[in-house]
């Protein structure tokens, strides 16, 4: 899918367009009047991050690009991938990158490298867990259910909200100033996953419970579910290691990336379930 003509100059690319903080660049891109291109197998073209051949006309005409990879910069071969994407991008003309990092994880900050290029504006977009995780990922459907059974203890974690992650991406796509930053970004407070539970069930007026069960038991839960063997890894490595204490501490990222404070888990919770996530 393309907002633009195909032969609109200065188009913005959105890889991982349909995702959780792609989708809401493509918005904030669109009300601007940014001419923007959604990158994924279903597009027109179409993107595929296993098939270098699809990778040419997407970058027709872009100048700036937002790259989010999935699953995970963390996923073995990522960095092979986005080395051999980013020359192909400059190659095309492309000037000006923003990369979705991850927060913690020392193999997406061999990928914050690739892009550290002279030749080019680059942003490094660093953020710690998505608040969204519990109202439009992977924790949704145990919401639902009425209990959260994961491999986190006490350690705290600084949700930051999806859309603090967007605003920050779309203001480095679009202005001046951020090249050369990398912006880690935090909420404004520290929550364990089970005071992040309360607050949801505070909030729908819900039993919901958090139940702290071991990694072994969280994998093949999840296998017993049906998710991807790769997802299966990511969210076994992602539990084991950037939960270790590692990120448990805030950043000012949002507010100088945007001049202002990060949302408040509560502000999170308080809208999502307004909007009736969490109806059953």
């Amino acid at each position: 899918m393309s907002n633009a003509s195909e032969n609109t100059p200065n188009m913005t690319l959105i890889l991982g367009g349909t995702g959780k903080t792609g989708r809401r660049v493509v918005e904030r891109l669109s009300s601007r009047g940014v001419p923007n291109r959604v990158a994924s197998r279903t597009g027109d073209p179409p993107f595929d991050w296993g098939d270098q051949s699809t990778w040419d006309a997407v970058l027709d005409g872009v100048t700036a690009a937002y790259i989010s990879y999935f699953p995970d910069l963390a996923i073995p071969g990522a960095a092979d991938a986005i080395r051999t994407f980013v020359e192909r991008a400059v190659e095309n003309g492309v000037r000006r990158l923003v990369l979705l990092s991850g927060r913690g994880e020392e193999e997406a900050q061999l990928c914050e490298l690739i892009i550290q290029r002279p030749d080019i504006e680059w942003t490094v977009v660093r953020p710690s867990w998505f608040c969204q995780n519990f109202s439009e990922g992977a924790f949704l459907d145990m919401v639902l259910a009425g209990e959260i059974a994961l491999p986190a203890g006490e350690v705290g974690e600084p949700f930051v909200d999806a859309d603090d992650i967007a605003d920050v991406a779309v203001a480095a796509l679009t202005e001046d100033g951020h090249t050369g930053q990398v912006y880690e970004l935090t909420g404004p407070r520290l929550l364990t996953f089970a005071e992040a539970v309360d607050e949801i069930a505070r909030a729908t007026e819900r039993t919901i419970r958090y139940v702290q069960i071991s990694p072994e038991a969280f994998a093949a839960g999840v296998t017993e579910m049906g998710l991807p063997e790769d997802i299966v890894w990511l969210l076994d490595y992602l539990f084991a290691t950037v939960l270790d204490g590692r990120n448990a501490h805030l950043t000012d990222g949002v507010q100088r990336a945007l001049g202002r404070a990060p949302r408040d888990f509560t502000d999170f919770v308080r809208d999502a379930a307004a909007a009736g996530v969490w109806s059953q």
